[in-house]
C-alpha cells in the first residue's frame, strides 16, 4: 500500500471529522511530521508510515509533535502492520493508532484514553458505522462497539 493510498485515507477520514486536513510535511525542531488536523483549536500531529517505514522513527516524531504543542499525535499505517504493534505507548494519553484497509477504511486500533479498542474515544465517533459495516457485526475483530 503507497504512501499517497494512506494520506488520502487519513486526510478523508479527518475531513469527515469536522477538521481542517493539512498533509505536507511540517517542520517541528529537528523532525518533520506529515500533516496535521485542526479543529476549534485543537490540533492533531499525523505521521504516515507505510510498510517499509521505521515505527520507532514514527514514535519519535510525533513525541517531539505533541513537545512541539499538539494535542494528540496519531500514527497512520497498514492494517496488516497495524495488528503487529503491541506498543504500550498507545495506551498513554496523547498517542492513536490509526489502520488503513485495503479498501481505504481507516480504523481506530487502540482509544488515546483508554488504551480500548476501538470505538469511544474523540476520534473514533466517524467511523462506528464504517467499522461495523466492515466487520459485519463480528465484534471479535479489530473492532469493539
Amino acid at each position: 500500500m503507497s504512501e499517497r493510498f494512506l494520506k488520502r485515507a487519513v486526510k478523508w477520514y479527518f475531513k469527515s471529522l469536522g477538521y481542517d486536513v493539512r498533509i505536507a510535511r511540517i517542520r517541528l525542531g529537528n523532525t518533520e511530521i506529515d500533516g496535521e488536523a485542526v479543529r476549534n483549536g485543537e490540533r492533531i500531529a499525523i505521521e504516515i508510515k507505510t510498510l517499509s517505514d521505521d515505527l520507532a522513527r514514527g514514535l519519535g516524531q510525533l513525541a517531539e509533535a505533541l513537545a512541539s504543542g499538539y494535542n494528540q499525535a496519531v500514527l497512520v499505517t497498514t492494517l496488516r502492520k497495524a495488528k503487529r504493534i503491541e506498543s504500550p505507548v498507545f495506551s498513554t494519553a496523547g498517542f492513536t493508532l490509526l489502520a488503513v484497509d485495503s479498501k481505504g477504511n481507516v480504523h481506530a486500533m487502540a482509544n488515546p484514553y483508554t488504551g480500548s479498542l476501538c470505538h469511544g474515544g474523540p476520534l473514533t465517533e466517524g467511523i462506528k458505522y464504517r467499522c461495523r459495516r466492515y466487520h459485519r457485526g463480528d465484534n471479535s475483530g479489530l473492532c469493539n462497539p
